[in-house]
Parts: C-alpha cells; sequence; structure tokens
C-alpha cells in the first residue's frame, strides 16, 4: 500500500469511528475499544489535515505573485510555507510510526552494582539520584519498592517504581551498561577507576497484561536482613517468590509486613514476566540487530560518565555532553533522551519507507 492509500485508509476509517460513536447504542467496552482506536488515529489525521492547509493556501498564493500590488505579500507568505510544508510532512511520517503500546505505562526501574565493587554500589546512588531528579522535573511520581544498601553506602541493588504520563516512552532508552569513570570516592586520591551499574526499565504489567497460576509459584519467607547480613527484624517478613516455568525470582524485604511485601514482589514478578514476553516478542520479529536505539539490550555498554572531564557521552548515538553536573541531577538527561528518540523515529521511518 502506498503512502497516499495508507493515509487515505486512516482518514476513512477515523471518520467511520467517529460516525458509530456518536450514533450511540454501544457497549461499555465497545466504545472503549472504539475511542481508544479513535484516539490514536487522531493525531495522524490532524497532521494530514495540517498539511493540506497549508499545501491549499501555497496553491492559493500562486495566482497572485502575477499582481504587482499583492507580489510582495504572497512571497513572503510562499517562502514561510515552502519553509513549514517540510516540517509538516516529516511530523506525518512521524505520527504514522507505529506505537509501542507500552508507551503509555508506568516503570519499573532496577539500577544494579556491576563491575567496580563499593564504587560501583555508589555510582548506583548517583545514577539512582539522576532518575530520582528527572522524574521530578517531569512531575512523575517515583517510590522506591525495594533496596539493598552496601557497607561503604550507595546500593547493591535498586527498584523503584515510577508512575506518571508516557514515563516508559522516555525511559526505556536508559537500559543498559552505564560506565562511570572517576577517582573513587572511596579513596582520598590516586589514579581514574572505571566502575559499572546496569540499568533496567521494565514497562509495569497490569493484571490484565499477564496472568500468573498460583501453582506456578514458590512462595518462601524468611528474615529481613540489613548491610552486612545482619539481621533487621525478628519475624519472617521478607518474602521470595520463584515463578517456576521461567526460573524468574524475585525477592523483598523493604517493608515490615509480610503481606506488604508479597504484594511489592507480585508487582515486580507481574512485570519481570511481561517484560520476557516482550524481549520474546522483540527477538522473534528482529532479524536486523546492527542498531540498538530503543532495543531494550541490558547487556549493551550505552553510555560513559568521565567526572574528571565533566563529560556524558551516549555511545549509540556518539552524543557527547559537557555538562556532567545537569545531566547528573536531571535537568540536562532530556538533551540525551531526544536524541535518542531523533535516531529511533529515523530508524523507524527508514523501515516504513522499506
Amino acid at each position: 500500500m502506498s503512502f497516499d492509500e495508507t493515509l487515505s485508509t486512516i482518514v476513512r476509517r477515523h471518520e467511520e469511528l467517529s460516525s458509530l460513536m456518536s450514533a450511540g447504542g454501544l457497549t461499555g467496552e465497545s466504545f472503549k475499544k472504539l475511542s481508544t482506536e479513535y484516539a490514536e488515529l487522531t493525531p495522524v489525521v490532524e497532521a494530514f489535515q495540517a498539511l493540506e492547509r497549508a499545501r491549499a493556501e501555497r496553491a492559493d498564493l500562486a495566482p497572485l505573485l502575477s499582481d504587482p500590488d499583492m507580489k510582495a505579500m504572497a512571497q513572503e507568505d510562499i517562502l514561510r510555507l515552502d519553509a513549514l510544508i517540510p516540517e509538516l510532512e516529516q511530523a506525518l511520517r512521524i505520527s504514522l510510526i507505529p506505537k509501542d503500546e507500552a508507551d503509555s505505562k508506568n516503570v519499573i526501574l532496577e539500577i544494579r552494582a556491576g563491575t567496580g565493587g563499593d564504587e560501583a554500589a555508589l555510582f548506583v546512588a548517583d545514577l539512582f539520584g539522576m532518575y530520582r531528579g528527572y522524574a521530578a522535573r517531569k512531575g512523575w511520581k517515583l517510590n522506591v519498592v525495594e533496596a539493598s544498601e552496601s557497607v561503604l553506602g550507595g546500593y547493591k541493588e535498586i527498584i523503584a517504581e515510577v508512575s506518571g504520563k508516557d514515563v516508559f516512552a522516555r525511559f526505556k532508552f536508559e537500559s543498559g551498561v552505564h560506565r562511570v569513570q572517576r577517582v573513587p570516592k572511596t579513596e582520598a586520591g590516586g589514579r581514574i577507576h572505571t566502575s559499572a551499574a546496569t540499568v533496567a526499565v521494565l514497562p509495569e504489567a497490569e493484571e490484565v497484561d499477564i496472568q500468573i497460576d498460583t501453582k506456578d509459584l514458590r512462595i518462601d519467607t524468611y528474615r529481613s536482613q540489613g548491610a552486612g547480613g545482619q539481621h533487621v527484624n525478628t519475624t519472617d517478613s521478607a518474602v521470595r517468590i520463584v515463578h517456576i516455568p521461567t526460573g524468574v525470582v524475585v525477592e523483598m524485604q523493604e517493608e515490615r509486613s509480610q503481606h506488604k511485601n508479597r504484594d511489592k514482589a507480585m508487582k515486580v514478578l507481574r512485570t519481570r514476566l511481561y517484560d520476557l514476553k516482550r524481549q520474546q516478542l522483540h527477538d522473534a520479529r528482529a532479524q536486523d540487530r546492527k542498531s540498538q536505539v530503543g532495543s531494550g539490550d541490558r547487556s549493551e555498554r550505552i553510555r560513559t560518565y568521565n567526572f574528571p572531564q565533566s563529560r556524558v557521552t551516549d555511545h549509540r548515538i556518539n552524543l557527547t555532553l559537557y555538562k556532567l553536573d545537569e545531566v547528573m541531577n536531571g535537568a540536562a538527561l532530556d538533551e540525551i533522551i531526544d536524541g535518542l528518540v531523533t535516531e529511533h523515529q529515523a530508524e523507524a521511518l527508514a523501515a516504513l519507507n522499506n
């Protein structure tokens, strides 16, 4: 189907949906399904209509070039429209990129220390601070689900839930290995060391996304432990859930209540299984693995934070910013994510055109 045929089909379907919803008589579920489809098509139709208006206005101005009194004004408007129309054409193409159904979801953010020992754990705390600052600037809500502190500070692992509008659409580009280069905070001085942390961003699953059979679960309880292995309470409030078919394990001890820990663990388990399902689907569809932008491959080194040079480099798009402090407090993180979104859109458009 050609580009114009695709647009014509979308416009007709949009009009059909509008008529169906206006006619009434639909059940709640049917109306919800149609209104969701209508909302998904509306940005495409609006982008197409804006382009058509600009093209019509440009055509109407052409005859005025032969009118001495109107020529100057017409030329000015034509120059404006000649610059605007390509922008509207690009916006229309972008609106046709298939949407990731998970983009509107909240996320479970998991950050774990990698190579580097105590310094890696401190870097996990730095990354968590970066995402906490970024979430605050976006007006998103961030809640810690589970945290495993290291003896010298920082975190061996920290898991948080981030909720708000289109959280996964922005955060999904953060999955991967983050590397830090600096004189370790655990040393008074010396040479620069390299440490790493792994970030996993999972779209939060709802019960309708993943159905879990209780027969597939093994649930154990044990006493919560703090940094260094010491027991922090006297009851078996910590929970470990194993999903037997996949081998996925979730442990939770953040709360003093076993019931609360179990609820949190089930939420994380459901989300990890949903992510596993998405990854399997992605692997089945993806034949070309040259680009990792937006793939969510958490084994890939995606970014380096060089403290002596106040430099941050995202290796996927070869973008370097010399504003480390602004990135680490979340203020400049959008500059990197915007570049990744643009690259992702360019690759998606190339795929549509092939």
